[in-house]
């Protein structure tokens, strides 16, 4: 059924782009990577140290006000990366946090942010994130932080209207969230300066590396004062992630609660197919089984995510898609019906790969290979976190 919908130039079209892919591969444009890297059955892991977190929220020098809210949250203990790098921030130091994606790493910036300004409301922060909903996602977490504490932001964004986010620069916010795209364009229209800015947070550094902004980051990075807090949080730290943070960071204390490329609360395994009907087949199967309650499918392509979105909408599923050729507001709207259980299955392309937050994602399938292991960790990381469990399947021809 589901290779009878397109015609025979789209599968031509198809396996052309599965040949250019391949090619790049070939070509050293992107790490090929071995199916015995996307098995990992999860056993206890013994004599491997673990961190033990020494301190409450309530140890921190935090604003009472802000203790609220995050006992409002429910969360009762830091994680490690927060128990470790909020002191160092509240001092304002510069830090590097490097840790695996799900480790609390927003909150960890955001609550000396928050005490930060509430100390000085004239206090200006920049926080740069590499995509669209990483950007998104930080601001909902800011608004749950900040409840009831009158601190204003804005998210400059692509997808969205420049002149509605140059009406809110307007009205000199506290905080400003975005991508480096969109805050080069409102930089370069003079509708934004960098120099009001006195704490910087850039989220995923390397992620925005990756995908080609080193070049607006150093330009955007260039225009900052120098007198400044600087707070860096990636997973990897790179050449050029490490060039970009000593470019401008003074003597930065670094954090690193990184155990391995892959959390050890996600089992993997992998599914072989011998052919696309044969991949559809078992993929319908494991959507129907009861314990495949949440799932991120993740394909390669815009079309093929699309075309699989469909197809499984059409199988009877609850199941949405999120891609670069849809609209900013399509985005949104499918993001937050996944998380608030509407959806069953959300199809997506790498642009969900990286710092996307989503509660309780039982099982990631990557129904395309990945072009790198890196964006194979990304992906995965999209279940088993703040240590619960969960699955990563990757079909293998």
């Amino acid at each position: 059924m589901f290779q009878r919908s397109f015609s025979r130039n789209r599968n031509r079209k198809w396996q052309g782009n599965n040949n250019r892919a391949r090619r790049s591969v070939l070509r050293g444009q992107n790490s090929s990577v071995s199916p015995s890297q996307y098995i990992n059955k999860v056993q206890p892991q013994e004599g491997i140290e673990t961190y033990t977190v020494l301190h409450n929220f309530s140890d921190f020098r935090l604003d009472e006000r802000i203790l609220n809210n995050i006992v409002a949250r429910g969360y009762d203990k830091p994680t490690p990366i927060q128990d470790q790098i909020i002191s160092h921030a509240l001092e304002g130091k510069d830090v590097v946090g490097i840790a695996n994606t799900g480790t609390g790493k927003t909150a960890a910036f955001l609550l000396p942010i928050i005490n930060k300004i509430l100390q000085n409301r004239a206090q200006k922060v920049l926080i740069m994130a590499p995509t669209r909903e990483l950007a998104m996602q930080i601001e909902e977490e800011l608004r749950l932080f900040s409840k009831s504490l009158n601190i204003y932001s804005i998210l400059c964004i692509g997808g969205t209207s420049i002149n509605r986010q140059i009406h809110f620069l307007r009205q000199n916010p506290n905080i400003v969230i975005g991508t480096p795209g969109r805050l080069k364009d409102l930089i370069n229209q003079r509708f934004l300066s960098m120099n009001q800015f006195e704490t910087v947070v850039l989220d995923e550094v390397d992620r925005m590396v990756d995908i080609g902004f080193i070049k607006d980051i150093k330009f955007i990075v260039s225009l900052l004062p120098q007198n400044k807090q600087s707070l860096f949080f990636s997973a990897t730290i790179t050449d050029d992630v490490d060039q970009i943070i000593h470019s401008f960071a003074k003597s930065p204390i670094t954090v690193s609660v990184k155990t391995k490329e892959t959390a050890q609360t996600v089992e993997q395994d992998i599914i072989k197919v011998n052919s696309k009907e044969e991949k559809i087949q078992k993929l319908d199967f494991l959507l129907r089984q009861e314990e495949f309650k949440k799932v991120i499918v993740f394909g390669r392509t815009k079309w093929n995510v699309e075309r699989l979105a469909r197809a499984l909408q059409q199988k009877g599923f609850l199941a949405g898609s999120i891609h670069g050729n849809k609209s900013q507001g399509q985005r949104q709207r499918t993001l937050a019906q996944f998380k608030q259980n509407q959806l069953q299955i959300l199809v997506a392309t790498d642009i969900a790969a990286r710092g996307l937050d989503i509660n309780d994602v039982s099982h990631v399938i990557n129904f395309d290979e990945p072009n790198s292991y890196t964006d194979y960790v990304h992906r995965i990381g999209r279940t088993g976190r703040a240590n619960k469990q969960g699955k990563a399947l990757t079909f293998v021809s």
